[in-house]
């Protein structure tokens, strides 16, 4: 199943097969564990990859470029003012040269259209790091994060509260991959894209998941075991700020509504975090919250991806 993973590009949640997703968890748990046991051999001192920031990043970058550095490939970043696509140059152009650089392509953008495009360009592996539909680094870290919280995914219910953006979407994907039960409340109108609900309903129609949504919070949280959310207005949306604080309101993370839940039910958020507006500090600082072991976890299981793509 490693195996069947090289060379092979990472777009959304999705790419993977169920057997596939569980391949990278179970890589990541592995290395995790080597790792802090000393074990601490480079895998790949040959390979160099490109991480491609469209977008302002923290975790994103940090955690790409140490995963690159404990695999022992090296990391070229371009971002900002050097970016690959800031000098007019034709996408198809400027992938062609990158190919005959690196071994692998990441990319952080706002549009999910040029990643694809990319993919379909480049002969080397392409990782989504995040656009503005999909994100399945963070799903494939969040999900590593419940599975070491309960010792399964499958059958565990997780509710996502807020915008029906790409994290709806990657948990839709994921939990439709790994047997979970997945709940999505929105506001009215602001839904997640009904050709990604298609394709996540498709998926649990095999595995067996259940994929809930609705515009309803508590129905939502109702017996979930994790609570996650997502800034309400995500980059490029910051116009919008003031009419969505009203829209969201019903739908910030509070601890009335993690009282809704269950007494152990968790709390997690990708970050940043708009503290006071999607969640309150008692909720994100709170013994339950998993914020920061799911922020870590963002190398662990990046490198695992990372691992197994490059072969």
């Amino acid at each position: 199943m490693a195996d069947g993973l090289r060379g092979r590009d990472l777009l959304t949640m999705i790419d993977l097969t169920p057997g596939e997703l569980a391949v990278v968890i179970d890589t990541a748990k592995r290395q995790k564990g080597e790792w802090s046991a000393g074990l601490r051999a480079h895998l790949h001192d040959d390979r160099s990859v490109a991480l491609i920031f469209m977008k302002p990043s923290l975790r994103t970058r940090v955690s790409f470029e140490v995963a690159c550095h404990r695999l022992g490939a090296h990391p070229v970043v371009l971002g900002g003012g050097d970016t690959v696509f800031s000098r007019g140059e034709t996408v198809y152009d400027s992938v062609r040269v990158l190919e005959r650089y690196v071994d692998c392509i990441c990319i952080r953008a706002f549009e999910h259209a040029l990643v694809e495009e990319i993919a379909q360009i480049a002969s080397v592996p392409v990782i989504n790091m995040l656009t503005d539909d999909h994100h399945p680094c963070q799903g494939l870290a969040d999900l590593l994060t419940i599975e070491e919280r309960f010792g399964r995914l499958e059958g565990v219910k997780l509710a996502y509260v807020g915008d029906g953006n790409n994290m709806a979407h990657t948990y839709l994907q994921g939990g439709a991959l790994a047997s979970m039960h997945v709940a999505v409340a929105t506001p009215p109108g602001y839904e997640p894209l009904p050709a990604v609900v298609d394709e996540a309903l498709a998926v649990a129609g095999q595995t067996g998941a259940r994929l809930t949504l609705t515009h309803d919070p508590a129905e939502a949280v109702a017996d979930a075991d994790v609570i996650v959310t997502d800034t309400w207005a995500s980059m490029g949306q910051e116009q919008e700020h003031a009419k969505r604080l009203q829209d969201f309101d019903a739908y910030r993370v509070d601890a009335a509504m993690m009282a809704a839940a269950k007494a152990d039910t968790v709390f997690m958020h990708c970050l940043p975090a708009h503290r006071g507006e999607e969640v309150t500090d008692e909720v994100i600082d709170s013994p339950n919250s998993l914020v920061f072991d799911e922020a870590e976890n963002r190398l662990h299981a990046q490198k695992a991806l990372l691992s197994l793509l490059l072969g």
